[in-house]
């Protein structure tokens, strides 16, 4: 299953990325790399490789779960977060990515959201998901138990997107310009597949 592939890969990024930053000096991530913390995205409702609670999907209230970050980069100008499943339709035949929530300019002094935030921070940009809108939708996958990446990326500017973002407008305007990323992952299987 391609799930327990990214859970061990995400699993192991952190300690990764520790080990990295005792061996290597990155001063554009601060004045002393060796007391750095790597950006790290989490949520109070589940933890990474765990079942995203149904309340936050298509089969419950369908609202975006509590997010918290740490770890930012101080020269960090911006934020983005896009919410994806490369699952789609069918974890054992994966055709496409379908996206979820897209957001960018989200200020870098912001540290999380809100359960159900519909009152983005002050300057917040938001593109359309799949469901051609814009604002988080949750998972409901028509078959098996998929994976959803929460991918934050901090950025050295805020981003000038012309038109009404997607995630491809997105990931476009954000090359180069990405010094630090994080990835939280949840999965779910639809209760009516049961």
């Amino acid at each position: 299953m391609r799930c327990n592939r990214f859970l061990m890969l995400l699993l192991a990024l952190p300690v990764l990325a520790a080990g990295a930053a005792l061996f290597y000096s990155r001063p554009a991530l601060g004045e002393n790399a060796m007391h750095d913390i790597p950006m790290q995205i989490t949520s109070a409702a589940f933890g990474n490789g765990n079942e995203i609670p149904t309340l936050y999907t298509g089969e419950g209230r369908d609202i975006s779960p509590p997010l918290s970050w740490h770890g930012v980069p101080a020269r960090a100008e911006s934020l983005a977060l896009i919410v994806d499943d490369p699952d789609a339709p069918d974890p054992a035949a994966p055709k496409m990515t379908w996206v979820h929530w897209v957001l960018y300019n989200i200020p870098a002094s912001v540290t999380g959201f809100a359960e159900a935030i519909k009152a983005l921070p002050a300057g917040t940009r938001e593109g359309l998901n799949d469901w051609k809108r814009t604002g988080y939708g949750g998972p409901m996958p028509p078959i098996g138990r998929h994976c959803y990446f929460f991918k934050l990326y901090a950025l050295d500017t805020e981003l000038q997107i012309r038109g009404t973002a997607t995630k491809a407008k997105l990931e476009k305007a954000m090359q180069g310009h990405i010094i630090a990323e994080a990835v939280l992952m949840g999965t779910y299987k639809a209760h009516t597949q049961e």
